[in-house]
């Protein structure tokens, strides 16, 4: 019998001697949890990358089909037809801000190569802000005016042109504003403080060191040199004189230089007139209608988009050109 049990017990596949299995150890149970978990929760996690980025990617298409879909419209719209060519300049001029050269250049360049466009109206409310962004957006209108002279550039003021926005607008053919508009402020400025006895009060020690005599020049928290107020001011003075150059190579014999009238004094838009600081009174729409004789008007503005505000947010600068590449080809938007 036991031959016959050991023979069945063969051919079942079974081993006469039963093997007890292997038992985990707690602590391998436990290591053997963590690892799976770990596994998990990265498996989780890289899906919500992946969805995240997706979600961006969908978000970029979407903007870039509806841009693409926009300015398709407005050509198909009539923006072939004769019409005026409007950019605006708002707000303080400077590198960080909307109203900064490089977008302002931009839209003048599409602006002035409009085909069917009569002329450019250069909107402005602003009270100035950098002499360099300034001073490059009056030089690519000067050049702007010499590659197409037939196509004039007028600037039409609507509550102020002062210090840098006055600087871009001498630029111009003819600058129009109403009557109580601000214009001038033909001067320049630094901003300081100083906090020395406030310091001496407080009994706050100021630990610096430099390497260069006046590379702390014009710190708030040391005592004012009067070597260095001296040199500030020949700084201020030199700017000066190159405002008061570009406003008398813009305005010619048209400007009346009373003893105030690079004193960084404002006028209103009335008395304006009467210095010759500006031509005379008119707004955007009457400007287009009268002057250029094209009523309708296109905005070629560069407008900053979401994804320019974001990326300024959080200091993406460089993410935000490169989106504004892919996204930005044209703003075309009828008033």
């Amino acid at each position: 019998m036991s031959d016959d049990n050991s023979i069945t017990n063969s051919s079942s596949g079974k081993v006469g001697t039963d093997t007890a299995a292997p038992v985990a150890l707690p602590w391998e149970r436990e290591l053997l949890e963590k690892t799976v978990l770990a596994a998990v929760h990265e498996q989780r996690a890289a899906r919500r990358w992946k969805i995240f980025f997706r979600l961006a990617f969908l978000i970029i298409f979407v903007v870039m089909s509806w841009r693409t879909v926009s300015v398709s419209s407005g050509k198909a719209g009539g923006a072939g037809g004769k019409h005026t060519a409007l950019v605006t300049l708002e707000g303080e001029i400077a590198a960080d801000k909307q109203s900064n050269a490089a977008n302002l250049n931009a839209a003048l360049e599409r602006a002035f190569s409009a085909e069917q466009a009569a002329g450019v109206v250069l909107q402005m409310n602003s009270p100035g802000g950098s002499p360099v962004q300034a001073g490059m957006v009056n030089d690519e209108i000067r050049r702007l005016r010499a590659r197409y002279p037939h196509k004039p550039l007028y600037v039409v003021v609507d509550d102020i042109c002062a210090s840098g926005a006055y600087y871009i607008a001498v630029a111009a053919d003819k600058i129009f504003v109403d009557k109580a508009s601000i214009v001038g402020s033909i001067g320049v400025r630094m901003d300081s403080f100083g906090f020395t006895n406030l310091m001496n009060k407080l009994g706050v020690e100021r630990r610096l060191l430099t390497a260069g005599r006046n590379k702390a020049l014009n710190d708030p928290f040391l005592p004012a040199d009067n070597a260095q107020k001296k040199y500030m001011q020949s700084l201020l003075n030199e700017v000066h004189q190159q405002f008061i150059d570009v406003v008398r190579q813009g305005r010619g014999k048209r400007l009346k230089e009373i003893p105030e009238i690079f004193s960084g004094l404002v006028w209103t838009g009335q008395r304006s007139i009467e210095l010759g600081l500006v031509d005379g009174l008119g707004d955007t729409r009457s400007v287009a209608r009268d002057v250029l004789k094209a009523e309708k008007l296109v905005d070629y503005t560069v407008k900053e988009g979401v994804f320019d505000r974001f990326a300024r947010k959080f200091g993406l600068s460089a993410g935000a050109s490169a989106v504004r590449a892919l996204i930005v080809q044209e703003q075309v938007q009828w008033h």
